[in-house]
């Protein structure tokens, strides 16, 4: 009988490696959309949104926050580039208000202000939505 295949996830950010475990399945999220990836994938490259990185490990699901980046894709292996990663174990009240208050301070009409707020009010939702997941 032959051993199940598993895919290698890394996840870097620029102070430390927030992740590096083997799965059987993860999904990253793309900038347009989630990504699924199972073993022996096609290589590819794509740009990250805000979201959620999810992988299943004897059983359960884990989730990780992430906040935007680039992911690579090659030989049963997916590195994630990002500037921020959290567990939900480190998604605090206090990274809430923190988020809260960048949504709130976010002024302006102009494209780039909009854009702003929409990341920080995404950011938010994400982390919320990570919270009570736990």
């Amino acid at each position: 009988m032959s051993k199940r295949k598993s895919i290698n996830v890394v996840v870097v950010t620029p102070e430390r490696k927030a992740l590096e475990v083997s799965t059987h399945a993860a999904v990253i999220p793309a900038h347009d959309g989630e990504l699924g990836i199972l073993t022996d994938r096609a290589p590819a490259m794509c740009e990250l949104g805000i979201g959620q990185l999810r992988y299943e490990r004897e059983g359960r699901t884990y989730r990780m926050f992430i906040n935007g980046g680039f992911a690579q894709i090659n030989e049963n292996s997916v590195t994630v580039l990002t500037p921020e990663a959290l567990a939900v174990e480190d998604i605090t009240p206090e990274r809430i208000a923190a988020a809260a208050d960048a949504v709130a301070d976010a002024h302006g009409h102009d494209e780039a202000a909009i854009a702003a707020r929409e990341g920080a009010q995404r950011r938010l939702n994400v982390l919320r939505s990570l919270q009570e997941s736990r």
